[in-house]
């Protein structure tokens, strides 16, 4: 069994988000996908195998965290994708069957992946009381993504203090099912993209997740409103980076990115 551990939404290795990566004949049983997922303890780890032809979707996939299985993640259904090319294992655009509906991923001329993932249903909400203290700063708006996502956005007052957030993460845990997306409008767009954010995932055993394709599955809709755009870039801030660039479509959102494979090996266990 081979296990591929690939960076996603970068063109360099050791930036961007890495993912598990693991083709299968089928499914194992759930604890042996979470031992796996526990064993390469990257954010997430990705595991497909090939469905029949003549369905609405060409590989089943699912995604797990060291501490549990997940609804949606961008960066590893990016890092399958990739895989799935530079191995000759699938050509042209590939279907996903996910828990999150049918996902799908195009290989673009200029290498990179464009992902159409479900636009997240924003909703206004009241600053809920000690996410300030929890956070770190007072936040200027904080948004409910839907059960979707299962986050908190969170919208701070510039991307200065986006980068310089030490959150308290046990405590952010009791504010939402995933966690918090911290962001802010760029500093200076012309260094190549519109706005900033940080993601921290304390319910799924992620304290901060290098670049979450999902959050800006609700990034782009806030961020499409306010700078009267629907095709943005969102850098992610977080110690490794990384970019995403995304389209909104009305109730769907692309994503697009690039990846690396850097590790392959052996599954021997």
């Amino acid at each position: 069994m081979r296990i591929r551990i690939v960076d996603a939404f970068t063109d360099r290795p050791f930036a961007g988000n890495p993912a598990g990566v693991l083709l299968l004949d089928a499914f194992p049983d759930d604890d042996r996908l979470q031992q796996v997922a526990l064993e390469v303890n990257h954010a997430e780890t990705a595991f497909a195998h090939r469905l029949p032809e003549g369905g609405e979707a060409d590989w089943a996939l699912r995604w797990f965290t060291p501490a549990t299985e997940v609804a949606m993640c961008g960066h590893a259904t990016l890092a399958t994708a990739h895989v799935l090319h530079t191995t000759g294992a699938h050509e042209g655009a590939v279907r996903f069957a996910t828990r999150s509906g049918v996902l799908v991923a195009t290989p673009d001329e200029d290498g990179s992946i464009t992902l159409d993932f479900p636009t997240a249903p924003l909703t206004p909400v009241e600053t809920p009381k000690g996410v300030a203290e929890a956070l770190g700063t007072e936040p200027l708006a904080v948004l409910d993504t839907g059960p979707g996502i299962g986050d908190l956005l969170v919208e701070v007052a510039d991307e200065k203090t986006v980068r310089g957030l030490t959150p308290d993460h046990k405590a952010l845990a009791a504010y939402s099912e995933r966690g918090i997306i911290a962001t802010a409008r760029a500093e200076d767009a012309a260094r190549g993209y519109d706005y900033v954010s940080r993601c921290f995932f304390p319910n799924v055993g992620i304290d901060e997740d290098p670049v979450t394709g999902s959050a800006h599955t609700a990034l782009a809709p806030f961020w499409s409103e306010r700078l009267g755009r629907p095709s943005l870039t969102g850098m992610q801030a977080s110690p490794r980076s990384g970019r995403v660039r995304t389209e909104l479509r009305g109730e769907r959102t692309l994503l697009s990115g690039r990846a690396v494979t850097v590790i392959e090996g052996e599954l021997l266990a």
